[in-house]
């Protein structure tokens, strides 16, 4: 199908841009990014795709029901790739109404344009639509939190603890429920923390780096004992592909790079590495300071890829310590992106 048009929400944002690029270099499909273009979203992240003549980008809401359907409308999109989101998660402890309204009625928004548009009715695709996909991009942080052992499955009960993660669990739910009730062509993908190029700089990775370079305090949460699953972006993008076009309808894939690290080794290892790419007097390390603990801080994630390991044969190419070398290096070139 060369032809095809593709719906990618949030593709500004961190991830939804580094899987458009990695799109549009395997497709002739039309890609149509669609951005409210919030404090995360940015179009710096699209400027290497941006004169590509199938690339089209839509400046717009997924709350704005009246834009979704004139857009389903003109442009007919066989895939939704749907990124859009409010991610972090001190900012749905300080004000959770934006993560309800974007996370549970933005995507219910989305799925039922696609269900009145992709079907005649329930678990009736129209013929034109037979190969039509949507793939819910979600997080592990639905599944609560780990103690010191074991890992998320697909089985794993449901236990979110702060708003941003309520809210994208409601999310999968509803993406679930459209497939159950109606068979819409569904798939979600759950993944662990990513990082690498484009992600903004509030998050843990860049806001390290950030503080490092300025001489600033790098603030650590408690004693810097959380242990987060790390996954580089961009073989997050391949997994995230991998299950649009091959993956079971109505079925979940966890997506984790296998890659569990504390919050300080993180930390220490990026110090280690600025010592040597950007050399001062002193060891960065002497900058890390411990701040107050995050309100219902979740200890550790970790994610078990053996499903999408299996039976879609993706597997992480990076580790964490030749993604962070990578991704600081990138920092270090891109300054105006901390």
């Amino acid at each position: 199908m060369s032809n095809t048009n593709v719906l990618i929400t949030g593709g500004a944002g961190f991830i939804g841009s580094i899987f458009t690029q990695y799109y549009l270099a395997h497709t002739n499909d039309h890609v149509f990014v669609l951005d409210k273009l919030t404090y995360a979203g940015n179009l710096k992240n699209l400027e290497a795709v941006s004169q590509l003549p199938n690339y089209h980008f839509i400046e717009g809401d997924i709350c704005d029901k009246h834009l979704l359907e004139s857009l389903f409308e003109k442009h007919q999109f066989q895939k939704v790739i749907h990124f859009a989101a409010e991610s972090h998660v001190d900012n749905s402890i300080t004000g959770p109404a934006a993560f309800i309204e974007t996370n549970i009625n933005g995507t219910f928004n989305l799925l039922h344009q696609a269900y009145t548009t992709w079907m005649e009715g329930p678990n009736k695709l129209k013929e034109s639509f037979k190969r039509a996909r949507f793939l819910h991009v979600s997080t592990d942080e639905v599944y609560g939190t780990l103690g010191k052992t074991g890992l998320f499955t697909e089985q794993t009960p449901y236990a979110p603890n702060s708003p941003y993660s309520a809210s994208k669990a409601s999310s999968d739910f509803i993406v679930r429920s459209y497939f159950h009730t109606y068979g819409l062509p569904v798939v979600t993908t759950n993944c662990s923390n990513n990082y690498g190029p484009n992600q903004h700089k509030e998050k843990l990775i860049p806001t390290i780096i950030r503080k490092a370079i300025s001489g600033e305090p790098i603030p650590i949460y408690g004693d810097g004992k959380n242990v987060r699953d790390w996954l580089y972006v961009e073989d997050h993008c391949k997994g995230i592909n991998l299950a649009l076009e091959t993956g079971k309808l109505g079925e979940t894939y966890n997506i984790g790079g296998r890659n569990e690290r504390e919050n300080l080794y993180i930390a220490h290892t990026i110090c280690d590495i600025l010592d040597e790419l950007k050399p001062k007097k002193s060891s960065y390390k002497k900058q890390i300071t411990f701040v107050t603990d995050r309100p219902g801080h979740d200890f550790r994630y970790a994610i078990d890829a053996s499903k999408i390991e299996n039976e879609l044969g993706w597997k992480a190419e990076e580790n964490f310590e030749s993604g962070i070398r990578k991704t600081v290096a990138w920092y270090l070139e891109n300054k105006d992106r901390l």
